[in-house]
């Protein structure tokens, strides 16, 4: 599971209670604890641990920062200070959670102590003043659910955007000719998102392969031995050999090539020409790596592997992904779907146990077959062109099909229909990624702190905007 830190800044105003402001510092801190959220506090910055202070506020700043803060947490103890908050928030340049306790019954002579809602209406104005993007959890108490759904849900933000601006992408050789579609611009990925892309040509891949094999003692101490075990034990094996044993050198040599570069995931050319060079395909090793939770897509589509490592992150690294081909409609459900690729699945998302053997329209060993899990899923795609970018996101849930080959999945979804128009009209290609969680409210919440535009492939915003609200 990934972790996320986040900076933990509980806000008071001076003509409030600040005996009741620092009791609930101390109730907020002790239910980050019990939850097991990673935090860092204040209680050094002031003898109350409470900020209202400019001066406390450069000393905070400098704390969050020496400490690698994912987030920032404005929880107002009291009233607060909406202006000091809204400073620290835009230094920091981290997702910001805004949230108060809910107030208590006005005293019998009419005393109130803290009047927090009041204070988070002002917050949220001078944000938006300041141009700081920031997540509100509903004003709510620290033991009810959706405190607790809220701060998870927040924290799965994080991960998002940290994934996705920490993004290093290693390219494996150019997309392959016939593909247009996954066209891609290297600069304003750069310039926008801070997504680096790393090109490699595919020689590269090819002699690490038989490096990596030449290692081989016989004896299982070598990478490629470890990793033919690995594999034996999780797939069944319709091919030689020999082929096998140049899967595993794959996966070796491409693992070594993410952590020459650095990289966070890759893509890769996965045909035709390292069918000559190496005489399997690419998609079980593609498969393996996938299992580790590094994403390696097909068909030298970064714009895949960047939606794979949002919806990855959006489950806290918990699940994986399948990138797949929306591909054919289902036969007998009418709003069905078929998620279809040549193998690169991991192995932990299929209903069975899966094969290596020949993929459907190719004529060389390497592939996978199985099908996936049915249930619930969430499905995205990051894309862009003409200098716009917007993330597809919606629900699905897997269901009983015809047999496929390849890594599979039947799929059916509201309206097919208007999905399909989606997917056509674009900026998208038939290319997606699905997961088994339920993400969509994480995601589009991610987008606003991305400069990613949300697009949801059915009616659902205003259900997605409730649930968020805590609804």
């Amino acid at each position: 599971m990934d972790t996320i830190k986040i900076g933990y800044a509980p806000t008071r105003r001076s003509i409030f209670s600040a005996p009741d402001a620092r009791k609930y510092r101390k109730i907020i801190a002790d239910k980050l604890v019990e939850l097991g959220i990673e935090f860092v506090d204040i209680d050094d910055i002031n003898e109350e641990g409470l900020l209202f202070d400019e001066d406390d506020r450069v000393k905070a700043l400098e704390k969050f920062r020496a400490a690698g803060v994912d987030g920032l947490f404005l929880p107002h103890c009291n009233f607060g200070t909406e202006f000091i908050c809204a400073r620290l928030a835009k230094d920091l340049g981290k997702p910001v959670l805004l949230w108060g306790p809910l107030d208590e019954r006005p005293e019998p002579d009419g005393t109130r102590l803290r009047d927090t809602q009041c204070g988070l209406f002002a917050t949220g104005k001078v944000l938006r003043r300041f141009q700081v993007p920031f997540t509100y959890m509903t004003n709510c108490r620290v033991d009810d659910p959706v405190f607790e759904r809220g701060l998870r849900d927040f924290i799965a933000v994080c991960n998002v955007v940290k994934t996705l601006r920490a993004a290093r992408i290693l390219q494996i050789g150019p997309r392959p000719y016939e593909f247009y579609s996954t066209m891609f611009n290297e600069g304003e990925l750069l310039e926008r998102f801070n997504i680096e892309c790393v090109p490699v040509p595919l020689p590269e891949l090819t002699r690490g392969v038989a490096d990596a094999k030449a290692e081989a003692t016989g004896e299982g101490t070598s990478d490629v031995e470890r990793q033919l075990a690995w594999i034996e034990e999780r797939y069944d094996i319709d091919c030689t050999r020999e082929q096998v044993k140049t899967v595993a050198a794959m996966a070796v040599s491409i693992r070594r090539m993410l952590k020459k570069y650095h990289c966070t995931a890759g893509v890769i050319q996965c045909w035709n020409e390292l069918q000559s060079e190496l005489g399997i395909m690419p998609c079980a090793a593609n498969s393996i790596l996938n299992e580790e939770g590094t994403p390696i897509i097909c068909e030298t589509d970064v714009h895949g592997a960047i939606t794979t490592l949002m919806v990855e992150a959006a489950t806290m690294g918990e699940k994986r992904a399948m990138f797949a081909d929306w591909t054919i409609r289902h036969p007998d459900e009418p709003n069905g779907e078929l998620l279809q690729h040549c193998g690169p699945w991991p192995c932990s998302v299929a209903c069975q146990r899966p094969k290596i053997c020949v993929p459907l329209a190719f004529d060389h060993n390497g592939a996978v077959t199985a099908e996936a899990k049915h249930g619930d899923v969430t499905i995205a795609r990051f894309d862009g062109d003409n200098g716009d970018y917007s993330l597809l996101l919606g629900n699905a849930e897997g269901i009983e099909g015809p047999k496929g080959m390849g890594t599979y999945l039947w799929i059916k979804v509201d309206n097919i229909k208007r999905l399909e128009a989606k997917v056509v009209e674009g900026p998208y290609i038939h290319h997606c990624a699905a997961i088994h969680a339920s993400v969509v409210p994480v995601l589009y919440e991610a987008c606003k702190y991305l400069g990613i535009q949300p697009d949801l492939y059915d009616p659902i915003e205003e259900d997605v905007k409730a649930y968020l609200r805590g609804e």
